[in-house]
């Protein structure tokens, strides 16, 4: 039988089952989306995906924040189709 990892270990499947109740790094966003790292710095230069905030020199992302971004892509996908 396959053991389900811990939710630390899998962003992805937090995401869909409710986020983690700690904040999310940067490598977290990129496993989630399925996206290389460099791409999640690139939102951020662009302001184009989650928003994100520092904390010292650590970049570092609400679950809420993330929740309320992915409900506003996909509010704009169905807008389009």
């Amino acid at each position: 039988m396959r053991s389900i990892p811990p939710e630390s270990d899998a962003p992805r499947a937090t995401l869909r089952g409710g986020l983690p109740d700690r904040y999310l790094t940067p490598e977290d966003i990129a496993s989630m989306f399925e996206v290389p790292i460099e791409t999640v710095y690139q939102w951020r230069k662009k302001r184009t995906g989650p928003p994100g905030f520092r904390i010292g020199r650590h970049l570092r992302y609400d679950p809420a924040d993330v929740r309320a971004y992915v409900n506003q892509r996909k509010n704009v996908d169905q807008a389009a189709a």
